[in-house]
């Protein structure tokens, strides 16, 4: 047996290294605050020591004070290195990109491998101690007392302050502070409930670029037109224009969306805010409020500090409606399928019957799927939305107590507020359930649908996430993986590449092959068959029901390939086919239609023919599947007798019944060319549900082979283009059909390829070995010489 040969493995190459350029220039002020504060304090410290001992000078308290102030120099001195240091970095990239990357880069990834709870309470006790030393370090200069002293002396010197009996406050400020402190309770608790719920990222820690978003780039022109006149709004308000202030992304999940805003961030090099989706829903009424307003004051701050500011409201659904729910969501849960027999476009078309979901993963509504049927048993409420739709549309408002109250106690003119750059983002799944108002021009000003990526798309996802990992996947085989993965995601892309890394490591492996990819494929999209192992004779029952729909689905449907076909059973499903397309679908024809009846009823007439006559209740959702099509066919969309559109529930009795016979007489007709394509097809029908047999699951190059009488990935496909396959497998399956009317036990063994079969005295094949059927002598020895085909 000659051992497989896999393509050249591709080198694995590490991502690029951080490209070093200049610090951000800070402005005047963030430099030179820090000092004022210390000269702040210095010159208090000089005049107290100077009103405590009146006789000496200014110039005696400025060198006492200079003298014992040795932290505060020390301060100082440190505060100077750091702005000249800021200074270098703003100028010299490769000294910014020693300190910033590799020095404190490195203290950085050291910390990181570091348990994350220990970092952040050493992180807090650290703060903590600082805090509590500087206000130390300042009562000690207050009471010229030493540093230690001033730690012990600290709580009684305080409490004597306030309340002692030599330096007791008037009546009038102790009434003060009672009152101070009972509303400063309730305060101090909105005050803790209002807070979290944001996290935010300063421009130096977003590094999502437009380049890590794959397969979206019809929706990144139009964000990056948004985002040109964001970066620079006097180009369009010079002109009498105004930049639009928000964005709906909307789309299915994993889609990326949280990626697209993220990198909107790092292109404009401005703060991100994502607003984690429940931060306004509270117990108590009003506190969502005060959340929202504390978020934008948040916001306002950042825009004027960084010169714009991007907020991000993940799952805006949440937030973004008034507590009404989402009329005719409701559907069928079926564990068995429901429509996943049909095409995509027939699936969501059909109004007339109960639609389900299988369990198998995200691309169950995208693609055309055979179920074996019966084989086996208020966000926005308490004026939390009101408070946001008035925050985004009133955001130009003026800012500080001087601003609003003593200017206009002055009779002066108010202060033209600044014009605050706040770029909104929402995401959603589930855009119809948005407030009307919030979709509004002047809040949210475009509205981009996120959607699937398209072919090209996905195999460029593929390449991305396979970039950072070793593989042997060559760039044919990324292409069939993209064109077997429509209506896949990002995020479920790059789930099952990750999961192909993991069935390679499990096999002590660090290169991710194509069989891996297909592993994880079928483990992340069909799920995780059950640990059930049905009897034989069930189990080839199943085998000739999924048989039959693969065979319909290759006669048939040459614009779709299948993706695998299964007999494991997978919760309540015994079994499926599942094909994928092979190009983008169109419009919906009649003929394609009433070929996704027959794919559906194959298994009937599958079943029916190898069964004289008999079939289970396992076709029941395939006939379901069946006549939800044919009414739509026949009632909605002119692809019957009448042309006229049915509606059930207007018209009588009398055109009801009609309706149902025509849709009787298509099912009938329908059913006798699926019967037809089974009794043409017999020998690939009993192919199939061997391999199936034999191998529990196989893929659609298995299938193909199997029609071809290739070898494909699991199944040699020549055995089942030799007599001595009919033969062996006929004994078989006459030994099931046996068993399936006496209610018995299928005792014969599944043939295996290669099976020793011999050539009788009457010119027939015979098997040797094995089990013999009831009533199928076998002769006692093989005649010398006359060995057919087999081991």
């Amino acid at each position: 047996m000659t051992s497989p040969t896999f393509p050249t493995v591709i080198p694995y190459t590490p991502p690029p290294s951080v490209v070093a350029k200049p610090r951000r220039k800070l402005m005047f002020f963030d430099r030179a605050k820090l000092l004022v504060f210390l000269v702040v304090i210095f010159a208090f410290l000089t005049s107290k020591y100077h009103a405590d001992i009146p006789y000496v000078t200014w110039s005696g308290a400025f060198q006492h004070v200079l003298r014992n102030s040795w932290l505060l120099l020390a301060l100082g001195g440190v505060e100077i290195l750091r702005q000249i240091h800021y200074l270098v970095s703003e100028r010299v990239a490769g000294y910014n990109h020693f300190f910033s990357y590799k020095l404190f880069g490195g203290w950085d990834r050291f910390w990181t491998r570091r348990n994350p709870w220990l970092r952040f309470r050493l992180q807090r006790m650290f703060k903590t101690l600082m805090v509590m030393a500087f206000i130390v370090w300042v009562l000690s200069n207050i009471w010229n007392i030493s540093f230690l002293q001033a730690i012990n002396d600290a709580p009684s010197r305080v409490a004597k302050a306030l309340f002692g009996s030599e330096q007791r406050l008037p009546f009038l400020f102790q009434i003060m502070l009672t009152l101070l402190l009972s509303v400063g309770q309730f305060a101090a608790i909105f005050w803790f409930m209002s807070r979290g719920g944001t996290d935010i990222l300063l421009p130096e820690e977003v590094d999502t670029r437009f380049s890590d978003v794959w397969g979206q780039d019809k929706v990144l022109d139009k964000v990056k037109e948004n985002i040109a006149m964001f970066d620079k709004p006097e180009d369009i308000e010079a002109k009498g224009g105004h930049v639009p202030g928000g964005i709906l992304l909307w789309g299915p999940p994993g889609t990326g969306k949280t990626l697209i805003a993220k990198a909107i961030a790092g292109e404009t090099g401005k703060p991100y805010v994502f607003v984690d989706p429940g931060a306004f829903q509270n117990m108590f009424m009003g506190v969502g409020i005060l959340k929202v307003k504390a978020l934008y004051r948040k916001l306002r701050k950042l825009a004027l500090r960084h010169g714009g500011v991007i907020v991000f409201f993940d799952e805006a659904d949440v937030l973004g409606n008034r507590g009404s729910s989402v009329a005719g969501q409701a559907t069928s849960d079926s564990p068995l399928g429901g429509y996943q027999c049909m095409a995509e476009r027939t699936f969501g078309s059909h109004r007339h019957a109960p639609t389900s979901v299988h369990a198998a993963g995200p691309e169950r509504a995208g693609k055309l799927r055979i179920i074996m049927g019966g084989m086996g048993g208020g966000g926005g409420g308490m004026g939390t939305l009101q408070s946001l739709l008035t925050e985004m549309s009133g955001l130009e408002k003026p800012r500080g107590f001087l601003a609003r109250r003593i200017r206009k106690f002055l009779t002066m003119p108010s202060k033209k507020p600044p014009k605050y750059r706040i770029l909104t983002i929402m995401a959603t799944n589930a855009p119809d359930v948005l407030d009307p108002a919030l979709l509004r021009p002047g809040r949210l000003d475009r509205i981009f649908k996120v959607d699937y990526p398209t072919l090209s798309g996905r195999v460029r996802t593929y390449e991305g996430y396979l970039s950072k990992i070793k593989h042997v996947v060559t760039p044919e085989q990324v292409s069939r993986l993209a064109l077997m993965s429509a209506h896949s995601s990002g995020a479920v892309i790059k789930d099952i590449v990750n999961e192909s890394l993991i069935v390679a490591l499990r096999d002590g492996r660090d290169t991710v092959t194509w069989p891996d990819v297909l592993e994880a494929r079928s483990l992340k999209i069909h799920g995780m068959p059950d640990e059930v192992h049905p009897m034989a004779l069930a189990r080839h029952q199943v085998a000739i029901h999924e048989a039959g729909h693969a065979v319909a689905m290759v006669r048939l449907r040459k614009r779709w390939l299948i993706d695998v076909a299964t007999i494991e059973p997978r919760g309540s499903t015994g079994g499926f086919v599942s094909p994928v397309p092979s190009e983008q679908p169109g419009f919906d024809w009649r003929r394609e239609n009433e070929n996704d009846i027959i794919v559906s009823i194959a298994s009937l007439a599958a079943e029916r023919h190898f069964f004289r006559g008999d079939n289970s209740t396992g076709v029941g959702q395939d006939l379901r599947s069946a006549t939800g099509t044919a009414r739509w066919m026949e009632g909605s969309s002119a692809m019957g007798d009448a042309i006229t559109s049915f509606t059930e529930g207007i018209a009588g009795e009398s055109s009801k019944g009609s309706f149902d016979d025509r849709v009787e007489r298509r099912l009938q007709k329908l059913y006798g060319q699926a019967l037809d394509l089974i009794k043409e097809n017999e020998l690939f029908v009993l192919a199939i549900a061997h391999a199936l047999e034999e191998h529990k699951t196989i893929t659609g190059e298995d299938i193909e082979a199997i029609f071809t009488g290739t070898k494909g990935p699991a199944v040699d496909g020549t055995w089942y283009h030799t007599p001595e396959f009919r033969f062996v497998y006929d004994r078989y399956h006459d030994a099931a059909i046996e068993a399936h009317e006496t209610q018995g036990k299928l005792e014969m063994s599944l043939p295996k390829p290669g099976s020793l079969v011999v050539v009788g005295a009457d010119g027939n094949l015979h098997q040797w070995g094995g089990a013999a059927a009831p009533g199928h002598a076998l002769p006692a020895a093989p005649p010398v010489g006359e060995l057919a085909v087999g081991d």
